[in-house]
């Protein structure tokens, strides 16, 4: 006896990645819906060896339905989370709205995946930004064995974090530089992405961060831990899928970087490729399509006490949106629902 499972915005980059994942994971469905606009009505998507039409999400009725995997944004969200959460499926939900709900689970299964047990409180847990779900799987086990005290990140995300038209913008730009008669203008962000780097994600906030900026902050300790310390600076570049971090982080204890090698190749999410030679490392390119958070650079910072630098990578469609949602509804059915 398997889930009675609905897929929000299914024809969206990240909705169709988690109806890949559902089916690469064998995820226990007994019946699937895929919901998208009125616009998309009728669109056909991809399910294992199945082809499934979208139905209309204004009109659907989520009575009977275990739980929906929601990836719109928090507009369509707002509107429709509550309802299917009062029609008693539970809702996981990829956009930013509930994430920092204190009656919303925030969760990334390999951090705390106990947390699952405050759905009840609204029926929905929300999915963390794929810039933080890739960080916080590296931090986890190094914090349990050795306290972090203070994180300073500076991440390269790729186009893809903001949907096909951030990957349509840099696609035809790129081209546009081969072929100059053909200026394509920046739309999706407020510099040219090809060939640059933009030091600029989400909206600035008084204090001169970003919106994407703050929200690693807030959920690093939300997730991970209250008392860390975490200062961002995200950075969107020409890279279609796969985001970049590199992290420094100071420990309250010290931590050989040969023992956080070990720890990290033990823990749950992560691979380690750290070879000090050249190519021996990950870049985005490497890591799509993958599970695994990748990590690399793994060493020693002498200018402080108890510092470690690394690198992190992580296709930022699974383990930053789809793939994570898909481990929330497994750690659902596992420890609560338990029809699977």
């Amino acid at each position: 006896m398997g889930y009675k499972v609905v897929v929000v915005g299914a024809t969206g980059n990240v909705g169709r990645e988690m109806l890949n994942i559902l089916a690469e994971r064998e995820f226990p469905v007994d019946e699937i819906a895929v919901l998208a606009s009125r616009k998309s009505l009728g669109t056909e998507v991809s399910f294992g060896d199945k082809t499934l039409k979208t139905q209309d999400l204004a009109t659907f009725d989520f009575t009977g339905w275990d739980m929906a995997l929601f990836a719109v944004g928090s507009g369509p969200t707002k509107e429709f989370a509550p309802k299917a959460a009062a029609a008693g499926c539970v809702v996981i939900d990829n956009s930013s709205l509930y994430r920092y709900d204190p009656d919303v689970p925030l969760i990334v299964p390999e951090v705390n995946a106990d947390a699952v047990h405050g759905y009840s409180k609204k029926n929905i847990i929300a999915n963390p930004n794929c810039s933080t779900a890739q960080m916080v799987v590296a931090l986890k086990p190094l914090h349990d064995r050795a306290k972090i005290k203070r994180v300073v990140v500076s991440t390269y995300q790729s186009v893809s974090g903001s949907g096909k038209e951030g990957m349509d913008e840099l696609w035809e730009q790129t081209k546009s530089v081969y072929n100059p008669v053909s200026e394509v203008p920046p739309k999706k962000y407020p510099k040219e992405i090809a060939f640059n780097v933009i030091p600029h994600i989400d909206v600035f906030m008084e204090d001169g961060s970003t919106k994407e900026e703050w929200k690693m902050v807030a959920e690093t300790k939300k997730i991970v831990d209250p008392s860390i310390k975490l200062t961002a600076t995200c950075v969107r570049v020409p890279v279609f899928v796969g985001h970049s971090e590199a992290i420094n982080i100071e420990f309250e204890d010290f931590l050989d970087e040969d023992e956080a090698r070990d720890i990290l190749r033990e823990a749950p999410g992560i691979m380690v490729v750290d070879k000090r030679e050249d190519g021996g490392y990950i870049t985005p390119k490497e890591c799509v399509g993958d599970f695994a958070t990748f990590i690399s650079r793994i060493r020693q910072d002498p200018t402080i006490e108890n510092g470690l630098n690394l690198w992190c990578v992580s296709d930022n469609l699974r383990k930053g949106a789809a793939l994570n949602a898909v481990q929330i509804a497994e750690v659902l059915g596992q420890k609560v629902l338990k029809k699977g």
